[in-house]
C-alpha cells in the first residue's frame, strides 16, 4: 500500500516548475542516449535505398518522431552521406572512425526545438492530471493514468503539430521566415486553421493508446515493485526497469497504428515538400486494409525489432531520470521546510 500512498504525494510535494525542470533533464539525457541508434539506422536505409531529392523519411530521437526532407542529394546532410557498412556495428565504427563522434548526434539540435518542450508539457500535464484524478475518482484511483495519459498525450501532440509542419517545409525549401510567413498565412486563409494541423490524426491513433498502455503500465509496475522492496519511493532502478518493460508492451500493442503513422506522415511531408495538395485520398483505416490486403498483415508489424529496441531504452531513459528529478526537489523541499520549521522555532 506504502507504493500507492507515495504516487499521489510525489506531485504534491514538487512544484509544477520543478516537475517541468525534471522532466527537461530527461528529455535531454534521452537524445544524447538514443540518437546515434537512428542516426546509424537512417545512414544504413540510405546505403540500401539511397534518398532522392523531395523523398521522406523518419527521424526520432528517442522522443518524438520528425519527417525530415532530402533537399540535395549533393550535400553533406547526415542523412545523406554515402557509407559501405555491413551492419549497425560496423556503422558505428566507420562512423565514428571516418567523420568523428560528433556525427553520432548529428540533427539532434533541430528535433530538441521541439522535444523537449513537447515532453516537458506532457510530463508535467501527466503528472498533475494524475494527481488530480485519484483525489476525485476514489476506489477508481489506480485507473487515473488511463486517462491521465492519453489526454496529456493529446495535448502536447496538438501543441506541437503546427510547429513540425513549419519545420518540414523550412527543411523542403530554402525560405526565409518571411516567406514562410505568408506561406502559412496564405494556406489559413485558402483551407482555414486546421491546415496547420495536418497529420496530426495519425499521430494521435498511435500516440493516445500508446500513453494509456504505457502509464498503466508504469505505475502497476512501479507499485508491484515498490511494495516487493519495501519501497516507499521508487528507486531509480524501479523507475528504469517499470519504463523499459511498459514501454515495450505499449510498442507492441501499437506497432500496427506506427506503421500506418509513418507511411501517412512520409506522404503528407513529399507532398508538402512538392507543394501539390496535402489531402490524403484514404483514412488512416483504408490505408491500414490497403496495407493488409496488398502486401500481408505482417506488414503492420514492419519494424518491430528496431522499433523496440530505441522505445524500450527511452522510456527507461526518460522515466528513471524524471523521477530522479522528481525525488530530488522533493528532497530539497523537504530540508528547505524543516529548516524554516526550525528557524521558527528558535
Amino acid at each position: 500500500m506504502s507504493g500507492q500512498r507515495s504516487t499521489p504525494a510525489a506531485s504534491d510535494d514538487i512544484a509544477p516548475l520543478q516537475q517541468m525542470v525534471a522532466s527537461c533533464s530527461g528529455a535531454i539525457l534521452t537524445s544524447l542516449f538514443v540518437t546515434p541508434l537512428d542516426v546509424v539506422k537512417i545512414r544504413l536505409q540510405a546505403q540500401k535505398n539511397p534518398f532522392p531529392k523531395g523523398k521522406c523519411f523518419v527521424y526520432c530521437n528517442g522522443l518524438m518522431d520528425h519527417i525530415c526532407v532530402c533537399v540535395n542529394g549533393n550535400t553533406k546532410a547526415w542523412y545523406k552521406a554515402p557509407g559501405h557498412f555491413s551492419g549497425t556495428l560496423d556503422a558505428f565504427v566507420n562512423i565514428v572512425h571516418h567523420e568523428g563522434i560528433k556525427s553520432l548526434w548529428s540533427g539532434l539540435p533541430p528535433t530538441l526545438v521541439m522535444a523537449v518542450p513537447a515532453t516537458v508539457i506532457y510530463f508535467t500535464c501527466y503528472d498533475q492530471l494524475c494527481a488530480a484524478l485519484r483525489v476525485r475518482m476514489g476506489t477508481y484511483a489506480d485507473e487515473a493514468p488511463l486517462l491521465a495519459g492519453p489526454t496529456a498525450r493529446l495535448g502536447a501532440a496538438t501543441m506541437i503539430s503546427p510547429l513540425e509542419l513549419i519545420r518540414t517545409k523550412l527543411q523542403s525549401q530554402k525560405q526565409s521566415y518571411r516567406e514562410l510567413t505568408a506561406c502559412i498565412r496564405s494556406a489559413v486563409v485558402t483551407e482555414g486553421w486546421l491546415s496547420l494541423w495536418r497529420g496530426l490524426g495519425p499521430t494521435l491513433l498511435r500516440d493516445v493508446p500508446f500513453s494509456a498502455i504505457y502509464w498503466y503500465s508504469y505505475e502497476r509496475g512501479k507499485k508491484w515493485l515498490c511494495e516487493r522492496h519495501n519501497a516507499r519511493e521508487p528507486t531509480f532502478t524501479i523507475a528504469f526497469i517499470s519504463g523499459a518493460v511498459s514501454g515495450s508492451i505499449a510498442s507492441i500493442v501499437t506497432l500496427p497504428f506506427d506503421v500506418v503513422k509513418t507511411r501517412r506522415q512520409v506522404e503528407l511531408g513529399e507532398l508538402q515538400a512538392k507543394n501539390l495538395s496535402c489531402k490524403v485520398s484514404s483514412s488512416t483505416f483504408s490505408l491500414m486494409r490497403r496495407i493488409v490486403t496488398q502486401e500481408g498483415f505482417s506488414r503492420l508489424l514492419a519494424g518491430f525489432f528496431p522499433r523496440l529496441i530505441k522505445v524500450a531504452p527511452a522510456c527507461a531513459i526518460m522515466i528513471s531520470t524524471y523521477e530522479f528529478g522528481k525525488a530530488f526537489f522533493r528532497k530539497h523541499n523537504q530540508e528547505k521546510t524543516l529548516s524554516l520549521l526550525q528557524t521558527t522555532n528558535t
